[in-house]
């Protein structure tokens, strides 16, 4: 293997005789001047007499064929191999050409691809095409995972992936990236497993009830098991906002998320909420007001206290009375029925039914806390929880630089899946506020975002561009891949292979390495609910009714046409299920249909027997 051409410090052309070469692999060139450089291979092309060289000056210019006749390489009749190479570090002069070309060993790329010790970091993947490098690599890097390809789980082959989390402090956020389809889901995953094995304390925003670790899709003796490691928890099952703890600003965004406020109604909030206050008595004093403005004047008012029925409800009209003289210039009705609106639409969603103490003790013993519920409810709660958790953070951090008391909280990662409905791009929503807050300030305080979405163009730019580590994965709109061009070092030539990556197959861009990693996520240790293909689901589900309805007939077969009332007669005293003479017979020819009984031609109709 030699250079060839016209070289820069920065790219160049090899070729071979002997050996194709593969994108993304390592390869060092013994240049005479500057000694040994690490170069990764970003393009390769194979010429044999069938296709004349020469006619692909789109690739290789003149230069790279005068050096090959140099060489001694006969490009009409030789097949050659010839791969585009860029240096990982830029030299000081261009390479060499006719310098050497060789495989690099483990030890001289060790540093570059493996940066942390493995019961210190997060073991994702495999990088590719490094298989060569891996015969000669550390034990303790060998027989770490499997990977999933061609429907098996494979052994380790290549050299491991291990993200070194502790970098994450000076490189903080992660970003997954990728289409439906492109393993996106399957390696967050992945890294929500390997934080729950580092015990690091995590909070998942769960919209599509997927993250359950309980079921293990790996069924080995050294597979781990997640069941004490995580909790599902469900807004308003099992946590909620405990209404007494709110301040003013936090019953706002929990308001402006249900529906969005306007001015006036920032005012009523402000004017009418009581530090203290419960939901009762919030809602009462709303209510109560609503109505003494629906009475319009004092004298109305007055009148409904003299025709009062009871003293309890004299009483009632009395309050309504003060709240109507004190309040009603300051609180436009229309204001105060919105409120109410959005108030009862938060409380009938549960959002008010518990606390978040179960979260808070989950994060303080390390756990992965999974929030589950639809997207609108979790955009309610995740306001008012991320809020809340962060300033816990920030305040106990504050203390210790202030040399003063508070209660320890533990740092710790915020996951969401769909982050563009969370933190969206050319709008304000009330969850992106905090998660823009935490994007900028989160690392001087150990808080930190994984944040993965379909559509990258439309998560908000300003958190993009927190997001030092993103795991690319196969992505097919335009706008997408433009946007992942811009906001990583991702060259061209890796962009264009974008649309065609197989599923689990991934590029790391990560801040802390300073370039383009190409790896392949490991294979997840437990498996999601939600894997059941729909297609098998709706055969599995025909075959089980079907044998239900077979083992209903089983024991009245031969049945004729003129026995269908007494069938359906002993059916429905033995299953309790009813049945038309047109169903029953709908189903027996369906029966007949499948091969589960026969049907014949009799003088008096058909009949239906065992086969």
């Amino acid at each position: 293997m030699k250079v060839v051409g016209i070289t820069t410090q920065q790219e160049f052309f090899i070729g071979s005789k002997e050996r194709n070469f593969r994108i993304n692999e390592f390869l060092i060139i013994e240049d005479t001047y500057q000694g040994d450089l690490l170069g990764e291979v970003v393009e390769a092309k194979t010429y044999n007499r069938y296709i004349p060289l020469n006619i692909y000056g789109d690739f290789v210019d003149n230069s790279v064929i005068d050096s090959l006749k140099a060489l001694g390489y006969d490009i009409d009749e030789d097949t050659i191999y010839i791969a585009k190479v860029r240096l990982l570090n830029e030299a000081l002069y261009p390479v060499q050409t006719g310098s050497d070309v060789r495989l690099p060993k483990f030890s001289e790329i060790k540093n570059l691809m493996i940066n942390t010790k493995k019961d210190e970091g997060l073991i994702l993947g495999v990088i590719r095409n490094t298989d060569d490098v891996a015969e000669e690599m550390d034990d303790e890097f060998k027989n770490l995972l499997y990977t999933f390809e061609e429907g098996q789980l494979i052994p380790q082959r290549e050299l491991p992936y291990i993200f070194n989390i502790r970098s994450m402090h000076q490189y903080p956020h992660i970003g997954v990236f990728g289409g439906s389809g492109s393993g996106k889901s399957f390696g967050l995953r992945v890294l929500l497993e390997e934080l729950m094995l580092k015990g690091i304390p995590t909070i998942v925003l769960d919209p599509h009830f997927e993250m359950d670790f309980s079921e293990l899709a790996i069924d080995q003796d050294t597979t781990p098991s997640f069941v004490d490691k995580f909790k599902c928890l469900q807004i308003g099952i099992h946590v909620g906002v405990k209404f007494e703890d709110l301040s003013p600003q936090d019953l706002k965004n929990l308001l402006d998320a249900a529906g969005r406020l306007t001015d006036s109604m920032h005012n009523v909030v402000d004017i009418l909420f009581k530090r203290r206050d419960s939901f009762t008595s919030f809602s009462d004093r709303l209510r109560m007001l609503s109505e003494a403005q629906e009475e319009g004047t004092i004298g109305k008012i007055e009148a409904r206290i003299e025709n009062a029925d009871s003293e309890d409800e004299r009483r009632a009209w009395k309050e309504r009375k003060e709240l109507f003289e004190t309040y009603d210039k300051s609180c436009p009705n229309s204001s105060v029925r919105g409120i109410i609106w959005r108030l009862m639409r938060l409380a009938n969603d549960g959002v008010f039914s518990k606390d978040i103490r179960e979260i808070e003790d989950g994060l303080q013993n390390g756990k992965l806390i999974v929030i589950q519920g639809s997207t609108r409810i979790l955009q309610v709660f995740s306001t008012y929880l991320l809020n809340n958790l962060y300033h816990k953070r920030r305040d106990y951090k504050d203390a210790i630089y202030k040399k003063t008391q508070a209660d320890y909280f533990p740092p710790f990662i915020v996951v969401t899946d769909e982050a563009h409905n969370f933190a969206p791009k050319g709008y304000d929503s009330p969850s992106k506020s905090v998660l823009k807050e935490i994007s900028q300030e989160g690392r001087k305080y150990g808080v930190f975002l994984i944040l993965a979405t379909q559509r990258p163009t439309l998560l908000d730019e300003t958190i993009t561009a927190q997001l030092n580590t993103k795991f690319i994965f196969r992505t097919v709109r335009a706008s997408d891949i433009m946007t992942i061009k811009e906001e990583t070092d991702i060259t061209m030539e890796e962009s264009k292979r974008l649309p065609y990556l197989r599923t689990g197959d991934v590029f790391i861009s990560s801040a802390s390495m300073g370039r383009t990693i190409y790896a392949r996520i490991r294979a997840a240790y437990s498996t999601s609910p939600h894997t059941e293909n729909p297609f098998d689901e709706l055969k599995s589900k025909a075959k089980e009714e079907d044998e239900k309805f077979y083992s209903l007939i089983m024991n009245k077969l031969p049945i004729n046409d003129i026995d269908m009332v007494h069938i359906i007669s002993d059916i429905e005293k033995e299953a309790n299920i009813t049945y038309t003479i047109d169903a029953l017979e709908e189903k027996l020819k369906l029966m007949a249909d499948k091969g589960y009984i026969t049907k014949e031609e009799t003088l008096f109709g058909y009949r239906y027997k065992k086969l």
